[in-house]
């Protein structure tokens, strides 16, 4: 079982190799995928897909062949691409109802905290709404110095992003082998795998890089499973070169499956209680502590006060009456507005501040003290 039919959020890592063609977009392929995807949509799954493409297409759209690119070309050929990639995406999901919306990041987006947390936001906000975010690295802007260079890993850092449960990376080959089997008749392929080992790492070998299409390979692909598996998500690396590739891989076709640590959500709690310094803290009254006890978000009205300087997105810590800490979470208003609506009903906080966030601390980005929530 790879767990892909229960799971709430999965995270689907398309490669170049299968997007664009020789004259432009495979749109075969990508009509095949999304009624794939539409069917998970149908039982209810919220899927994001992370798609290269942009480059691929770029060259095909500017006549670059397949020749090595400088790095302002490649930001060229992204810029050309790009919306032809959005095209073909838009142009596949259509017909089933579904909405594709385009999300460019780049790392800074993964690695610092406020843009992290709006990033979160917004992917969480569309998934939410039903529609299919279409995640790609911003190309056209980034530099070599501050790229992920591949979508594999990326892929990760975004299932990490939106608590997903299930990693999906499309490649050219049907899972890892213990060595390269297009070389090594004796290899045998690794179905399931608990531990990623300095061994495991060894057998992914380098990057398999198709002449002027990808740019990642198998060493990519356990790297970004190192980060899902941290992050409480499954990974699974199959083959994406057929029409149906997730409805393959629930009918038990060859597949590697690399289990999570734990799961998304306690991995994320953990992160919340034990990785992250604090920037200040939030006093509430009992009826707030009972309410979050019973799994309920920490809303303004039970805030009685705020001390501290921090801003959106910062760790918390959560104070009773007693001045003992029930737990920590991350704050959805900087101090500043904090102190301006303490107390205040939901209802009242946009006439306060102009904006609402919604609750102070969401239920979601709570992690309690375990005689808290005993």
């Amino acid at each position: 079982m790879t767990g892909l039919d229960r799971a709430r959020r999965i995270v689907v890592k398309v490669g170049s190799a299968l997007v664009a063609g020789e004259a432009g977009p495979d749109t075969a392929w990508l009509a095949a995928f999304a009624a794939d995807l539409a069917r998970l949509r149908a039982r209810g799954q919220q899927v994001l897909v992370v798609s290269s493409g942009s480059i691929a297409l770029g060259r095909h759209r500017l006549g670059m062949g397949r020749r090595k690119l400088t790095l302002p070309e490649k930001q060229a050929c992204a810029a050309a691409g790009q919306s032809a990639l959005m095209r073909a995406w838009e142009e596949a999901l259509e017909p089933h109802g579904l909405t594709a919306a385009q999300v460019l990041i780049t790392k800074n987006d993964t690695e610092m905290r406020r843009r992290w947390l709006n990033a979160h936001a917004t992917l969480s906000t569309l998934l939410s709404l039903g529609v299919v975010p279409v995640v790609n690295e911003n190309d056209t802007v980034v530099t070599e110095e501050i790229r992920y260079g591949d979508n594999d890993r990326l892929a990760a850092r975004v299932a990490q992003m939106i608590g997903a449960e299930v990693l999906v990376l499309l490649s050219d080959i049907d899972g890892l082998y213990t060595a390269d089997p297009r070389s090594d008749p004796a290899a045998r392929r690794l179905p399931r795998i608990e531990r990623l080992t300095p061994e495991i790492e060894a057998m992914a070998g380098g990057a398999n890089v198709a002449a002027g299409v990808g740019t990642g390979g198998m060493a990519t692909k356990i790297m970004a499973a190192r980060i899902a598996q941290s992050a409480g998500c499954a990974t699974i690396i199959t083959l994406g070169r057929r029409p149906a590739p997730l409805a393959a891989i629930e009918a038990g076709e060859a597949a590697t499956v690399i289990e999570p640590a734990l799961s998304a959500a306690a991995a994320y709690k953990a992160w919340i209680a034990g990785s992250l310094a604090t920037a200040g803290a939030l006093v509430i009254d009992d009826g707030a502590a009972r309410a979050l006890a019973g799994g309920k978000s920490l809303l303004a009205a039970g805030v009685k006060a705020v001390s501290g300087r921090f801003d959106k997105g910062d760790a918390v810590r959560i104070i009773d009456e007693a001045g003992r800490e029930i737990g920590r979470g991350l704050a959805r208003y900087d101090s500043a507005d904090a102190e301006k609506i303490c107390g205040l009903k939901s209802g009242a906080i946009e006439a306060a501040l102009g904006f609402t966030y919604g609750p102070m601390v969401h239920a979601d980005d709570l992690a309690l003290a375990a005689r808290a929530s005993a």
